[in-house]
């Protein structure tokens, strides 16, 4: 499964190799063209066909790509800790990795508010007090909640690793962009507030997968596909079931039907 899973990794960076070049080539033409933004590529994802499943190892280092640099601006508020139970990490390690935060509890008995290690059951934390404050951070720009965004946006898992993977310099004839925007071809309009967060070496993977921005692109958009549909694999395997069922169902009907009605469609009846 590992190696099969780093054969799929690197099929998807050797296509993230093109979407940088192609891009190069192609954004010119899709200004002169007058288009919004570049149409994202389709790549070899391990769980969309109809009988496949979720990488679990590259879910484990989505989410530890997740965790070290793009929670840092985005939240995943429908998204608790327990969740990650027997997907990507033992029970012992997310009771140890929900302790190293705290969490704002009560009130008490004295009706104060208190700080407390955080629970499995406990959200992931939200890197902002409130939308406002966040604005202010990021120039005014609202960072999207992640817990939904490959089923937000057209492309889903596609959609995301051509984003995080397709920064480039604005094309000639680009009009210039204004301060605390950057050039990304794959988000409409080609002007993005967040700034390219993706650099080969920013996270270590213990499994010896390539700490390299394709990889981490790759495993982030597996993370955040699973985070959005983590019924999937239970939905396909009830699919299959029901599959064969019918299918089942199907023959014994279609056995019943023709040892009820032989005797009548080979008799031979004669009138006098």
């Amino acid at each position: 499964m590992f190696r099969r899973g780093l054969v799929r990794a690197a099929k998807i960076a050797a296509g993230a190799g093109g979407v940088v070049v192609g891009t190069t080539c192609l954004t010119s033409a899709i200004f002169a063209s007058g288009a919004d933004h570049v149409h994202h590529a389709h790549h070899p994802w391990n769980f969309t066909g109809y009988t496949e499943s979720y990488d679990h190892a590259s879910i484990r280092r989505g989410h530890m790509v997740y965790q070290q640099i793009c929670s840092s601006c985005h939240s995943m508020d429908f998204m608790c800790y327990r969740h990650l139970i027997g997907v990507a990490y033992s029970e012992a390690e997310i009771k140890a990795m929900a302790k190293e935060i705290d969490v704002e509890d009560g009130p008490n008995g004295e009706g104060e508010m208190f700080l407390r290690p955080g629970k499995p059951t406990d959200h992931f934390p939200n890197p902002y007090p409130n939308e406002e404050a966040a604005r202010a951070t990021n120039g005014g720009a609202l960072p999207p909640d992640l817990s939904l965004i490959t089923k937000a946006r057209h492309g889903g898992a596609d959609y995301v690793f051509s984003l995080i993977t397709g920064y480039t310099e604005p094309p000639e004839g680009h009009p210039p962009l204004r301060e605390g925007l950057y050039y990304n071809p794959y988000f409409p309009g080609g002007a993005i507030g967040m700034p390219p967060q993706l650099m080969d070496g920013a996270v270590e993977f213990p499994d010896g997968a390539p700490p390299i921005i394709s990889q981490y692109a790759k495993d982030v958009s597996t993370f955040l596909s699973w985070a959005a549909e983590p019924e999937m694999e239970e939905r396909k395997l009830l699919g299959i079931k029901v599959a064969l069922a019918f299918g089942a169902a199907a023959i014994g009907a279609g056995y019943y039907k023709r040892f009820k009605w032989y005797p009548f469609k080979t008799r031979t009846m004669y009138y006098r």
